[in-house]
């Protein structure tokens, strides 16, 4: 009895141990949990840390519900939250050196020899307390517009209010258009409304909102890269041991890697799911489609060197030594 009593309590002490060595991470992000960005890259990022570290480092998230996408930064910078996976325009009134990503090509494996990445986790961290873990593209082409009407000529949004963060305004207002800052949870009921004409959004997510039920068209051809990114606050990054540290680090890598090829599918099987269900496609004119890209890069680098000139400057000569943008 006495042996087992022994072994029993020395049982005991390694399972309070292992629990004890065991984190969870608080995390906030942009998007609801049944949303593609979610699925897709917030919820495999939390599997791939928890086998990285063979689980005893694992996330929690909450939503927008609780928080709101364009609110989300400063709890996590002040410590509310351990993580926040969002879209760096979300925050481009803090800070616009993150949106500049997506004037960038979606090679993660480009991005990261060029230190593009780097760069930008350095800044985050320096003024602003947080660390850049991720930024998984989704796809290699990243957007495209949802419109109540088809185009019918040049310049196609002529008249049109459309949804978009700070970053697509400079071609939105190019294209004819004016350019309305909201969340993606408020895009249905403005479309239903007539409050907007139209909505910027990746290739995947429409569907997830039913904009099918209140958009009739999908612009094309699609433009841009999507540079989602998972954020830490720093304190908590320096409160783990190099071990958690070295595991988030191989996740955040492998999420990055395969996201491409994963958001290309997954963009195609969403592009036939819309036409399934009534949505059509719109076409620009062909000198308006030939532009769509440059557009996209061009007021993309001016919203962030607009308010970061130095530092911006310096990420795009990156990246152009990289030809990874003009």
């Amino acid at each position: 009895m006495t042996k087992m009593t022994i072994l029993a309590s020395a049982i005991a002490l390694g399972l309070s141990a292992t629990a004890s060595m065991a984190q969870e991470l608080r995390a906030v992000g942009a998007f609801p949990e049944n949303f593609v960005f979610t699925r897709e890259v917030a919820q495999p990022f939390a599997a791939l840390v928890a086998e990285e570290s063979g689980g005893s480092v694992t996330i929690s998230f909450t939503g927008p519900d609780a928080v709101p996408p364009l609110e989300q930064f400063e709890p996590t910078q002040a410590g509310v939250f351990d993580l926040l996976f969002t879209h760096p325009a979300y925050h481009a009134g803090t800070t616009p050196v993150g949106l500049a990503i997506d004037a960038i090509g979606a090679d993660p494996v480009a991005r990261r020899a060029a230190g593009i990445i780097g760069f930008i986790d350095a800044h985050y961290q320096a003024s602003h307390g947080m660390k850049l873990l991720s930024a998984p593209p989704t796809g290699s082409v990243g957007f495209r517009y949802y419109l109540r009407e088809p185009i019918s000529g040049t310049p196609p949004f002529e008249g049109r209010n459309i949804r978009g963060t700070v970053s697509y305004h400079p071609m939105i207002e190019a294209l004819g258009g004016a350019g309305v800052v909201m969340g993606g949870g408020d895009v249905y009921s403005a479309l239903q409304t007539g409050a907007i004409d139209g909505a910027a959004w990746g290739l995947t997510g429409a569907l997830d909102f039913n904009w099918h039920e209140v958009a009739g068209y999908m612009t094309e051809p699609g433009f841009g890269q999507v540079g989602l990114m998972m954020f830490m606050n720093l304190d908590a990054w320096n409160g783990l041991d190099a071990e958690a540290q070295a595991a988030i680090e191989r996740a955040a890598i492998r999420l990055e890697t395969d996201s491409v090829a994963r958001f290309d599918l997954l963009a195609a099987d969403e592009r036939a799911a819309l036409l399934e269900l009534g949505m059509q496609v719109t076409d620009f004119a062909p000198e308006d489609a030939a532009q769509l890209d440059a557009l996209w890069a061009s007021g993309v680098w001016a919203v962030a060197e607009g308010a970061s000139p130095e530092a911006v400057a310096e990420l795009r000569s990156l990246a152009q030594a990289a030809n990874l943008s003009d």
